[in-house]
């Protein structure tokens, strides 16, 4: 059969089964290969136009319009350069799983429960989202990052036992009246120093103004050209209103990174609506920078400074390994991978399920895994 007509063929039997809708209708099937392999498709109809994915695998997207040729997707051409793509290699590596899934509809059609019932026993379970308990990855895999080890016990303690004292339901505790650019980075000062690596260089003769300067990521936004002693032109600056507050810079951003991999020693007002008050508080949304932020929070804390630390429910349920780790399928990037996760499933850190080796089966019955999409006739 020709490949254009496989497609179609296809597509009018797929609207044989139910769809979601989200702005467009969209089916997600599971099926297997003659050689029992097993795939995921994502179609997406927007208007008259199909969009036929290969979830996890790496073959070209297929756009499909009834009156006209297939051609690979708009998005794909322009990846990768190409105004038209050749239709023999196409048909090579889709035509096979056109006609598999074409299969797959019928056998589903004929007994719909058992179809998914085997979908779902036999999908590889490192094509699958899921989470598992921090304390059972902690128990069984010795090589996984333990932010309680980096942080060393004595710190570990010392975060669980303010965290337990409810030193962060203490507004008290996290606020101060008044604030000027020099106390700021004397904040800095403090912060640096807790926080130096083997392999930092940290010059613990500077200033804080010295070591902001040298070490932090240089937009400013003004911060800089203000009076470092007065608390007016300070609020000023903070609340955008002074002349010389720039924008579009890290201010705040003391140590370097990526989007994700920086420190950052930010300033703000506890309420929007009010112009009273300071909150200054620790962040770093990376593992691998975690512990030199609260290193910084804890010396700045020890020194009697109002300070807080984002989110310090999560990062003592982290160091307790009383939260979840995320499972990514194996097709997906781990990067920013837990922003995918609702936040009651408590899913801070994730991995691939082959990163497990070989404590796969004793971990995997205690994965609780996101539903499989089900195909259902209409």
């Amino acid at each position: 059969m020709e490949f254009d007509q496989n497609v179609q063929e296809f597509l009018k039997e797929l609207k044989k089964f139910q769809y979601e809708f989200d702005g467009d209708r969209i089916w997600r099937i599971i099926f297997s290969d003659k050689k029992d392999k097993w795939h995921k498709l994502h179609i997406q109809q927007y208007k008259e136009t199909f969009y036929i994915t290969l979830i996890d695998g790496e073959v070209p997207t297929l756009e499909v319009q009834s009156s006209k040729k297939i051609e690979t997707s708009e998005w794909h051409r322009s990846a990768f350069g190409s105004s038209k793509f050749d239709y023999i290699d196409v048909d090579r590596q889709w035509g096979p799983l056109i006609s598999s899934a074409r299969v797959w509809l019928k056998r589903t059609e004929l007994d719909w429960i058992k179809a998914n019932s085997l979908a779902i026993a036999n999908y590889p379970a490192n094509r699958r989202k899921g989470y598992v308990p921090h304390s059972v990855i902690r128990a069984l895999v010795p090589d996984i990052h333990r932010l309680d080890r980096e942080l060393g016990k004595q710190n570990t303690a010392k975060f669980i036992k303010l965290h337990e004292s409810r030193y962060f339901w203490d507004r008290e505790k996290q606020e101060r009246a008044t604030m000027t650019a020099r106390t700021y980075f004397d904040y800095c000062k403090i912060s640096y120093i807790a926080a130096k690596r083997k392999d930092d260089h940290v010059d613990e003769t500077f200033s804080g103004l010295e070591m902001y300067q040298h070490y932090a990521d240089g937009r400013h936004e003004g911060l800089l050209d203000i009076d470092l002693d007065s608390e007016e032109e300070f609020a000023a600056w903070i609340d955008g209103t002074h002349l010389k507050r720039d924008r579009g810079g890290h201010p705040w951003e003391i140590k370097r990174g990526g989007n994700t991999t920086h420190i950052d020693l930010s300033v703000s007002r506890p309420s929007y609506h009010e112009k009273k008050g300071f909150i200054i508080t620790v962040g770093a949304h990376a593992i691998s920078r975690l512990a030199e932020a609260i290193r910084m929070f804890l010396a700045l804390q020890a020194s009697g400074l109002p300070i807080t630390i984002c989110d310090p429910d999560a990062i003592a349920k982290r160091l307790l390994a009383q939260d979840n780790i995320g499972i990514v399928p194996c097709y997906e990037s781990l990067h920013r991978a837990n922003q995918g996760y609702p936040e009651d499933q408590e899913v801070h850190d994730v991995m691939h399920y082959d990163d497990l080796g070989i404590y796969k089966r004793r971990i995997k019955s205690f994965i609780t895994w996101h539903p499989l999409p089900l195909l259902i006739p209409k």
